[in-house]
């Protein structure tokens, strides 16, 4: 089972949303702080600057994409002090391209394209892997590195530039891949020595092993000495190692998959409580219910009344 995959399939909810935007110079837009989403930006074209109030100037070169994991806002401009900044707008929603407001009156100044938009994430769902990334994931783009995030770049500009039957079905089948290959370059960076974290986690063998396991078959009754022979480690230094790099026992978070796991079923599937609760190692509905009440202060079954509308 690939844990990365599990990230992305379980915590996003509804559609990912994008547009490509362009901006003749001099402009400057903001993009408001959106609590519970990820927000992306992928320079296509032209000059471009990142500005944040607790940091430099940051000059972009085209092919450069950007994660905000955390849905914290920030500028976007085609210089480090630009004038009067367009107010803020939902990084998933971008005003007209180009916005009104940003259009300079020389027709002949450089024009900047950004692919942008976002991933709404379910905060019952939010794996604690996002909340390692740091506030920006910057991924420059070097001649040659990351192919496959270049060629999915260029298939969702391509896209969304000429839609054509079947682009809403593949848009979103982009964007999911748009992020996994964020966030796969992020962790095939080896994390320093003495690092702890999802980084370090996902590049232990042993652990890796252990979270495969937990995610590949949640209902097992597993023990911290069954995955401790998954990860092929005696029982002691595999609490260990498991603890010192993601802060929390074993069964701990494996508790808080099968949580997280029962809360999709809940809103994915019409499956009869006893269904989910085995599906997710309870023996019984009741010993299942106690359980995510204690975690998300209400029954399974009110929860799965909260089941939003189809998109």
């Amino acid at each position: 089972m690939d844990v990365l995959s599990d990230v992305i399939a379980f915590m996003r909810t509804g559609r990912p949303r994008s547009a490509r935007v362009a901006w003749r110079a001099p402009w400057a837009q903001e993009f408001a702080a959106v609590p519970g989403s990820a927000g992306f930006q992928v320079v296509l074209t032209g000059p471009c600057w990142l500005l944040r109030p607790d940091a430099e100037p940051m000059p972009l070169a085209v092919g450069d994409v950007l994660l905000r994991p955390h849905g914290r806002g920030h500028v976007l401009a085609d210089r480090p002090t630009p004038g009067p900044v367009t107010p803020a707008c939902d990084p998933a929603d971008p005003p007209p391209a180009p916005p009104a407001a940003a259009v300079s009156a020389d027709a002949d100044g450089p024009v900047t394209v950004v692919l942008c938009g976002a991933y709404q994430v379910d905060p019952a769902r939010r794996h604690p892997l996002l909340d390692d990334l740091p506030d920006l994931v910057h991924l420059p783009a070097h001649l040659g590195r990351h192919p496959g995030l270049r060629a999915t770049v260029d298939l969702l500009a391509a896209e969304l530039d000429q839609p054509r039957l079947g682009t809403d079905a593949i848009v979103p089948a982009l964007l999911d891949t748009l992020l996994l290959h964020v966030l796969r370059t992020w962790l095939d960076t080896p994390p320093p020595a003495g690092t702890t974290g999802w980084a370090a986690a996902l590049n232990d063998r042993a652990v890796t092993a252990a979270l495969a396991a937990m995610h590949g078959d949640p209902a097992r009754p597993w023990t911290v000495g069954t995955l401790a022979a998954e990860a092929g480690l005696s029982r002691a230094a595999f609490a260990r190692r498991f603890a010192t790099l993601l802060g929390q026992p074993p069964l701990t978070y494996l508790t808080w998959w099968r949580m997280t796991t029962a809360t999709r079923l809940l809103h994915g599937s019409d499956a009869p409580l006893r269904t989910v609760a085995a599906r997710v190692g309870y023996g019984s509905e009741f010993a299942f219910a106690t359980a995510f009440k204690r975690r998300y202060g209400i029954s399974p079954g009110r929860y799965r009344a909260t089941r939003p509308g189809p998109d």
